[in-house]
């Protein structure tokens, strides 16, 4: 696996404004991705996460503002040389045809197909299968699958692909508490190995225990940045999402747990 350099900026947004029938689904972002750290993108529905995300993919063209990876602007690269440079999952997952587990995992390889890498092909598949959980299932049709079964074939055909950068989008909304649990500490493991990894997410409590650092938008716009403490507060999140919350201390760790006051 081929990653930058630790801190490294991957991706970065500057300025970024994406409209849509006169509506700022971003407006204004500042943002950067760093190699080796997990930067979970928090918000209510709405908020513009999966916009963010698009865009950093090179998915989405912004309308203001600058978009770059790894130092270069995005729209100077190929999109076979990005995708040897990064794996993006989306929310919508869904595969049309009958393919097997197996075949949908592979795919996560297509891009070092007549490159030197193409030798790992094998053994990265099996790797992703194991580490997702699904290697019992590889000769399952997807079709078949249940919604978490398909979620974390998804997940595995991403890290197949061995990037330096991962961009997940809910990753963990189709999963049980357990396969939560389990993809995200991987996605952990490979930020420690230097990948950089950015994951949408829903659960604020999942974020704070797994993320390096947490970006919470509101209306398109970057409420806060930083670490889980800094931005995971009880006035800050009662006032982007406009719902009451406390935030208690884990009677073990000591962590601050988001509950909603009722």
């Amino acid at each position: 696996m081929s990653v930058p350099d630790a801190g490294a900026a991957v991706c970065t947004l500057h300025d970024v404004t994406v409209r849509r029938a006169g509506r700022a689904l971003l407006d204004g972002v500042d943002l950067e991705l760093h190699a080796g750290e997990v930067l979970a993108v928090l918000g209510p529905n709405g908020a513009g996460k999966s916009t963010l995300l698009g865009v950093l993919a090179g998915d989405i063209a912004a309308d203001a503002g600058e978009v770059r990876f790894a130092g270069r602007p995005l729209a100077d690269w190929r999109l076979g040389e990005l995708s040897r440079r990064r794996g993006v999952l989306l929310q919508d997952n869904r595969t049309a045809f009958p393919f097997t587990v197996q075949e949908v995992v592979e795919m996560g390889r297509a891009p070092w197909r007549r490159t030197d890498r193409a030798v790992e092909d094998a053994e990265a598949v099996a790797w992703a299968l194991d580490v997702a959980d699904v290697a019992h299932l590889a000769e399952r049709r997807v079709p078949s699958l249940s919604g978490g079964e398909r979620a974390r074939t998804a997940f595995a055909r991403v890290i197949a692909g061995r990037t330096g950068a991962i961009l997940l989008d809910e990753p963990t909304a189709a999963l049980d508490i357990g396969h939560q649990e389990a993809l995200l500490s991987r996605a952990r493991e490979l930020a420690l190995q230097g990948v950089a990894v950015l994951v949408v997410l829903h659960d604020l409590n999942l974020a704070a225990a797994y993320a390096d650092r947490v970006a919470l938008l509101q209306h398109g716009r970057l409420a806060a940045v930083g670490t889980a403490d800094e931005v995971l507060t009880a006035e800050l999140v009662s006032d982007v999402y406009r719902t009451r919350v406390e935030v208690i201390p884990h009677p073990v760790t000591g962590q601050g747990i988001i509950v909603p006051v009722r």
